[in-house]
């Protein structure tokens, strides 16, 4: 591991709606759920802040988030170079949250596949990610804010048929996403924008309520983007100051050697659905463990 995990009292001491008895009610609460994982405090802060301070929404988006990455690991567990898809991935498609952060601490997520097709790979994608996001909690504590940039520049529609293959993997990572994710996500924003972006948001949308649609933003000029994100942040292929995009995949294959340890001991945060004690009929039906799921297709 290369970072030290932040102290949970430098959390509180950093946001003054944060509270600490707040934090021991849902680890108190979390105790008496024979089906989670033990989650440190840290963590339990994290969830209390991305849904506002509230106790009950948080306490639905532990059961969401951690029922989710079990029953999905093909998007969430064994974030290791040693797996030859997670190194595909990181080699040939950028997924990174940028190190510099906006003024407001607001935290930037870059996404952008590479050429070819075949190189792409969307729960991949999102298990890249993941593990960037979880060492960013764990050193840094919770996120401000979340824009997430999808540059669309090399996108052909080779790629829209390949993620209309991982149609359900898009539907259960945008339910976490809106549902259990301890984030804070302000825009989604595509920039470099393809003729069929009618395809792709077709795929996509169906899967997101009201409030996250409102969140799209569709840029057909890149200053527009600025308007959000300041632009010094940004890699500087897009004019910014930070890094090359280059440097930054080879700094995130560098992030998943140097702490693939502590990456894989959080796979071990799983739920036991035979200890659960009230059946949670929602989770089933969205993860595809009752009912079943027809496949989209592109024209």
């Amino acid at each position: 591991m290369n970072f030290k995990i932040i102290d949970v009292d430098e959390i509180y001491k950093n946001d003054d709606k944060l509270k600490k008895e707040d934090v021991n009610m849902l680890m108190e609460w979390a105790e008496k759920q024979a089906h989670l994982p033990k989650v440190s405090e840290l963590i339990m802060a994290c969830f209390l802040h991305s849904c506002f301070y509230k106790i009950e929404a948080a306490k639905s988006a532990i059961d969401v988030y951690f029922t989710g990455n079990t029953l999905n690991p093909d998007m969430f567990q064994f974030k290791s170079l040693k797996d030859p898809i997670v190194k595909r991935t990181t080699d040939n498609n950028l997924v990174v949250i940028l190190p510099k952060k906006a003024p407001n601490g607001d935290s930037v997520i870059i996404l952008k596949p590479g050429e070819n097709p075949e190189n792409y790979h969307y729960p991949t994608q999102c298990k890249v990610l993941d593990a960037q996001r979880i060492i960013h909690l764990h050193e840094k504590g919770p996120f401000t804010g979340i824009h997430i940039i999808v540059d669309l520049k090399d996108v052909v529609f080779g790629h829209v048929i390949k993620l209309s293959t991982t149609v359900m993997a898009v539907k259960n990572y945008l339910y976490i996403l809106q549902e259990g994710l301890p984030v804070r996500l302000k825009h989604i924003h595509f920039i470099n924008i393809v003729s069929f972006i009618d395809k792709i948001l077709a795929i996509i949308k169906p899967f997101m309520k009201k409030e996250l649609q409102d969140k799209l933003r569709v840029h057909s000029d890149i200053n527009s983007l600025f308007t959000y994100i300041p632009q010094d942040v940004l890699p500087i292929e897009y004019g910014g100051s930070c890094e090359s995009t280059e440097v930054l995949k080879e700094n995130v294959k560098k992030l998943l050697v140097e702490n693939e340890e502590f990456l894989i001991a959080q796979d071990a945060l799983v739920v036991d659905e035979s200890k659960r004690t009230e059946r949670n009929e929602k989770l089933n039906d969205v993860f595809g463990i009752a009912g079943s799921f027809k496949k989209l297709e592109v024209d």
